[in-house]
């Protein structure tokens, strides 16, 4: 079956729809699956839950999808970046469930890994255990959470061949690779699309079986979230 598909939007169409939950990859702007955000903008589909790191920065990634207030529920590990996301939550306009990063990322990779949930030490006796099982191991005490599978998970690949065997670059790494594992259709963009075979094995950090529809975007901007400079000598 042909996995490569000509655009976004016909990659998600006739799987996008009101209520679904999505999984976004990346880290702040790095390594976010940009051009298949902006064809769920396109979709109108609302009342979206997004699992995702971050949100985004105001205009840019998630946060398009915040201006036009199709995200009703945000499950994420950091979102300080995003003005509008303060606002809406403020406002009761979007609901939130926090996460410690590391628990955000073990939940998403345990639900790739079909584990319906797991005990970790993070959060115990704070407000992220508010509501959750907790039980002691060995004298130690642990919080219940839950794993994350998605209707749709939506990666950032460097490269890929036709067959949706998946390469990351660096900090572009981030969440993608386990979101590959966790949706129950998972789409990639990708910035270099080769033939079957001219990817070294060992090289490969998703495997193809994963992925099901591929995009091919050569030109992906690459956004920079902040900007940091030394001054010359």
């Amino acid at each position: 079956m042909a996995k490569v598909f000509p655009d976004a939007r016909t990659a998600l169409a006739g799987h996008i729809k009101d209520g679904m939950t999505i999984m976004s990859g990346g880290f702040g702007l790095c390594g976010i699956p940009e051009t298949l955000i902006l064809a769920i903008r396109d979709s109108g589909a609302m009342n979206l839950t997004v699992i995702s790191n971050n949100a985004g920065v105001d205009g840019v990634g998630l946060g398009i999808l915040l201006e036009t207030k199709q995200i009703k529920k945000m499950i994420s590990s950091y979102v300080g970046e995003n003005k509008l996301f303060a606002q809406q939550f403020l406002a009761g306009e979007l609901e939130l469930e926090f996460n410690p990063q590391g628990t955000l990322a073990e939940r998403i990779r345990a639900g790739g890994a079909g584990i319906p949930a797991f005990f970790t030490k993070t959060g115990y006796g704070t407000i992220i255990a508010d509501g959750k099982e907790t039980r002691q191991f060995n004298g130690e005490h642990y919080v219940m959470e839950t794993g994350l599978v998605a209707d749709i998970a939506l990666v950032h690949a460097w490269k890929s061949d036709e067959e949706g065997n998946l390469v990351y670059r660096k900090t572009a790494r981030n969440f993608n690779p386990m979101m590959a594992t966790a949706g129950r259709l998972t789409i990639a963009e990708v910035e270099n699309l080769v033939k079957p075979g001219e990817i070294d094995p060992d090289h490969i950090i998703t495997p193809g079986i994963f992925v099901q529809r591929i995009v091919h975007v050569p030109t992906a901007t690459k956004h920079i979230e902040q900007r940091t400079t030394r001054k010359r000598a």
